[in-house]
Formats: C-alpha cells, sequence, structure tokens
C-alpha cells in the first residue's frame, strides 16, 4: 500500500518537498519505456502554473526549470522510476515570522503543526500551493504518455466563477470553438464581455489585503469509453480524490452536478437528452462522450496585513487550473494502463 503522498495504483506519482526547501520534485514509477519525451510540454505545463507571472497572482519568481535525474535516456523513458526536482530560489522566509506565531484563520498552519508536533511554517511548509508543482510534473509526463495511446484525448480547464463574476452560457457555447483559449484571458475566465471587471476585482484585491473563491471547470473530450474500475476505483472516484486533494477545494459536481437533486427522473433520463447532464460517465464508467467536473475553492486565506506584506494569491482558482489538468491527465493515464488489463 502506498503512502499519503503517493497517488494511483497503476501510474503512481509520489510528490516531496517543501514551499521553501531546497528543492520539491517527485517520482513517477509505472511509466512503461519508450514513451517520448516531450520537454518543450513539460516547460509549457510548469508555466503555466508558476508564480509571479501577473499582477493578480503571487509575485514570488520562481523559474520552476527541471532537472531530469532518472528514468529517461536519449529523448525516450527507461521504464524505470523518473525523478524530478525543481529547486526553489525565491523563498522570502522571514515574511513567514509572524505566521509561525500566530497561524493564518482557515490555512493548515496550525492542523498541521497539531498533527505533527513539528512543521515547518515557511511558505506554509508542505500544505503550500507550491507543493503542486510535483503534480504538474507528474501531469505533463501522463500527457506525453498519453499522446502516444490516445492522440485525440483533450483536457481543458478554465474558471467557471471568480468571486461574484460567472460565466454566461455565451460564454459556454463560446469555447467549443478551437480557437478559443482559456489561458488567453484574464484569471484563466474566457468571457470578453467581465474580463476587465475581473481583473479589477483581483487588482484591487491584492492592494487591499482581500481573497475570493471560485470555481473551475475541467473538460475531456476525446476520452475513451470503459475507463473506470468499479466498485471503489471508479473513474468519477479517482477524480475525487485527485481533485479534493489541492489544497483549498471544496466541492465537485459530476456533469449537472447538484441540481440533479431536484430533477425528476422520466424527465432526466428520457431518450434524447443531454448526455453531458451525466458528465461522461455511468456507473463509474466513461462512456466516451464529454466528461465535465467543477472544482469549487473557497478564497485564500492569507487576507489583510498578511496578504499585503507577503506574496499571495488573491484567488488560487487561475493558477490552480493547470493542477486540476495535470490530476486529470494522471487520472487518466492509470486507468488507460488499467484498462489492458480488463480482459484476456
Amino acid at each position: 500500500m502506498s503512502g499519503a503522498n503517493s497517488f494511483g495504483q497503476r501510474l503512481i506519482l509520489t510528490s516531496f518537498g517543501e514551499s521553501h526547501g531546497t528543492a520539491l520534485g517527485c517520482v513517477l514509477d509505472g511509466v512503461p519505456a519508450g514513451v517520448k519525451w516531450d520537454e518543450a510540454l513539460l516547460l509549457r505545463e510548469l508555466d503555466r502554473r508558476k508564480p509571479g507571472t501577473s499582477k493578480i497572482v503571487s509575485g514570488r519568481s520562481e523559474a520552476d526549470r527541471p532537472e531530469i535525474l532518472s528514468g529517461v535516456y536519449e529523448g525516450k523513458t527507461l521504464g524505470t522510476p523518473i525523478a524530478v526536482i525543481i529547486r526553489n530560489q525565491d523563498a522570502r522566509s522571514g515574511d513567514y515570522k509572524e505566521i509561525a506565531k500566530k497561524p493564518r484563520t482557515g490555512h493548515a498552519d496550525d492542523v498541521w503543526r497539531e498533527k505533527f508536533g513539528h512543521s515547518d511554517p515557511r511558505g506554509g511548509g508542505r500544505s503550500s500551493g507550491r507543493e503542486t508543482v510535483s503534480r504538474v510534473v507528474g501531469g505533463a509526463v501522463a500527457q506525453m504518455l498519453l499522446k502516444q495511446l490516445v492522440p485525440k484525448l483533450r483536457v481543458r480547464g478554465f474558471a467557471h466563477q471568480i468571486g461574484p463574476f460567472t460565466l454566461t452560457d455565451k460564454d459556454l457555447r463560446a469555447l467549443n470553438k478551437p480557437k478559443v483559449q482559456a489561458d488567453e484571458f484574464v484569471a484563466r475566465f474566457p468571457s470578453a464581455s467581465q474580463q476587465a471587471f475581473v481583473e479589477k476585482l483581483l487588482s484591487d484585491a491584492k492592494t487591499e489585503g482581500k481573497s475570493y473563491g471560485g470555481v473551475a471547470e475541467i473538460w475531456i473530450d476525446g476520452v475513451p469509453k470503459s475507463l473506470g474500475q468499479p466498485v471503489f476505483h471508479k473513474l468519477k472516484a479517482d477524480l475525487a480524490q485527485a481533485f479534493m486533494s489541492v489544497g483549498a477545494t471544496a466541492s465537485l459536481e459530476i456533469g449537472d452536478g447538484l441540481s440533479v437533486t431536484q430533477a425528476e427522473g422520466s424527465e432526466f433520463h428520457k431518450s434524447g437528452a443531454s448526455a453531458e447532464r451525466y458528465g461522461g460517465l455511468r456507473g463509474g464508467i466513461t462512456t466516451g462522450e464529454r466528461l465535465i467536473a467543477r472544482v469549487g475553492f473557497k478564497p485564500t486565506s492569507s487576507v489583510l496585513d498578511v496578504a499585503k506584506k507577503g506574496r499571495h494569491d488573491p484567488c488560487i482558482v487561475p493558477r490552480a487550473i493547470p493542477v486540476l489538468e495535470a490530476m486529470t491527465w494522471l487520472v487518466l493515464a492509470d486507468h488507460v494502463l488499467w484498462a489492458r488489463t480488463d480482459r484476456v
């Protein structure tokens, strides 16, 4: 049985490191030999997550350049464990002296200390959002694998809600056009009519020491049929574990989500009804249709003077989206490999 810092059944990611330690990293075990190593893909995904990229995210300046220690040779994976580290370069531990004495309300500072008796308060230690850099590395490798095994598979994340602003039906329809990319919008909130308001909301929040929650949405297209291992590893169960293990998450909906609890069955299940209401899953197994998930995030817990003095995100959703995508790639890769043993 794997420990609490490992994720996956066939493709296993083990992450390590603290926010202000020497480095963070991961070990990936179970990646088959012969996967083409795509350094550009890895660097692109790390750049999408890293801080210091705009005025509405944390000002911490980290290059996040990966060092590949093992498992790759002459541009291909070896089938052996892949170890990668990301060195910390811009830790300002002095910003956290007060937090060490007075934990932030709503953060994990105090509960980690109470649980273990000894913890690292600098930048939140291992409970920091910086831990997710390891997940992004793992997700990028999973993506390399699936580009070869399931080339039509596509995972897209975007902000469905930022504070009081929510995408309209028109905004969501526009996302079906290939040229519309969420990364090109402020806060990955793909609404031409509202993005200026979102930018002002988050920019003012950084200045005033405020924070906001929101909702990230993940679309998975081209997913193979029959992924999912009943009963304890239904695909929705593994996605739930993957998403809810990310810091600051508060809720998860698949398909039509909570609204289905108010539906009447003969209408909800009628022939010809939109398959998306099931979220691409039935019985915890993929149907081959678009899989839809929405993850709710609470407001970040660094507020007021703590936020003004330190370097914090006024809303975690924009930078959490690449992390959720990475966790999605990891789950899908795990299940694609698992499905190979479904039948004789």
